[in-house]
């Protein structure tokens, strides 16, 4: 033990001689949580909707009105024709085209009946089919306001004489995106700070030349990469702290969970990042090989977490993958404890997976770091 008291010293002393880059790993994922979450703003809003009225009547006057006073929508034109409209989406300046037939109020009104057209750019795939199910709805209420289709009515109100349903959102009630969303970025903004900066560790040493003169001294391995784990742990943890402290002060986010049992799946999972970025040291033979090696494996980590598509959406390989990633589990047990509010017992198994991450990804470095004298 005394021998790794002398290595935390060395490593301490040599985090804070580079005054820049400790400021950068305390700031960095502060400002970051502070922006990201505010740009991940998952509420499609702002729809350009490009309209081909056709008919100029009294009822799609109020239809369109209806549509520019929703709060989603902006209309961008009203043209003539369906191929004028149509421009609007070839150039990108709209989202939608809607589709006014002639005689849509003598339709509604003979026959009770008449047919829109629904045209959507495709290439943002969320936002077409979001949008389209927003216009959708917004349709579906104005025929209901009108009272046109009073067979459909009749049957609606026989059916809600037999059944009422009721839905709510469980734990978060107004289904705000912060709420999922500020936890996971929290998450990942752990994990760059643990994977990239951890793996550019060792193989500093290496060309600062002296990994020899350690290799020399009767320093264990595994002495040696705990030495190298605790300092970036100790950091990774009052990062965390801070992350917590903004996800409360900006966004209002109090865990309904333990905070200890976050704190113990923090440390657990630091421990993990942090063998990962050893392991990724000890096999590289530069910083700039080591910081395209983390890459590589955090872009994998961070497209295949939950964070952007749900796992069990995923394929089953992809889900295979996502699983064995220790971003996963902890991206799954955050969302758990601070909006459920759940108990050890609840994500025990989330935590067996986390240790033997630890166990396997710095067993795995201590093996590999080649000690020659």
């Amino acid at each position: 033990m005394k021998v790794l008291g002398f290595i935390l010293q060395k490593e301490f002393r040599q985090i804070f001689r580079d005054k820049s880059i400790l400021a950068l790993m305390l700031m960095m994922p502060v400002i970051q949580l502070i922006i990201l979450p505010l740009a991940m703003n998952f509420d499609v809003k702002n729809i350009n909707v490009a309209v081909a009225d056709q008919d100029h009547s009294s009822y799609s006057v109020r239809f369109i009105s209806k549509i520019a006073s929703s709060g989603y929508f902006h209309i961008v034109s009203q043209d003539l024709s369906y191929r004028q409209a149509l421009s609007h989406i070839e150039n990108g300046s709209a989202d939608l085209v809607l589709e006014i037939p002639p005689h849509f109020e003598r339709n509604l009104i003979r026959e009770g009946r008449q047919k829109l057209g629904i045209s959507v750019d495709a290439i943002n795939g969320t936002k077409a089919l979001i949008g389209g199910g927003y216009l959708n709805a917004l349709i579906a209420e104005y025929n209901a306001d009108l009272g046109v289709n009073k067979e459909t009515a009749g049957q609606a109100r026989a059916y809600s004489d037999q059944i009422d349903i009721t839905y709510s959102n469980w734990f978060n009630p107004h289904a705000e995106y912060k709420f999922n969303t500020v936890p996971a970025i929290l998450v990942l903004l752990l994990t760059l700070i643990g994977g990239f900066v951890s793996s550019l560790n060792i193989v500093r040493e290496k060309e600062l030349g002296t990994i020899e003169q350690i290799n020399v001294t009767p320093i264990r391995k595994w002495e040696f990469i705990l030495g190298k784990l605790i300092p970036f742990w100790v950091i990774g943890m009052i990062v965390f702290s801070i992350g917590l402290l903004v996800c409360w002060i900006v966004y209002g986010i109090v865990p309904q969970g333990s905070l200890g049992l976050i704190y113990l799946f923090g440390a657990v999972y630091l421990v993990a990042l942090l063998g990962f970025g050893l392991l990724i040291s000890t096999i590289s033979s530069s910083q700039v090989q080591a910081m395209f090696v983390a890459f590589f494996f955090i872009m994998i980590f961070m497209l295949m977490s939950g964070l952007f598509t749900a796992v069990d959406s995923m394929p089953v390989w992809a889900r295979i993958i996502s699983n064995l990633t220790p971003v996963t589990h902890l991206i799954k047990v955050m969302r758990m404890i601070v909006l459920k509010g759940s108990r050890f017992a609840d994500v025990e198994l989330e935590f067996i997976y986390l240790l033997i991450f630890a166990f396997v990804l710095n067993g795995w470095a201590i093996w590999n770091y080649r000690k020659t004298t």
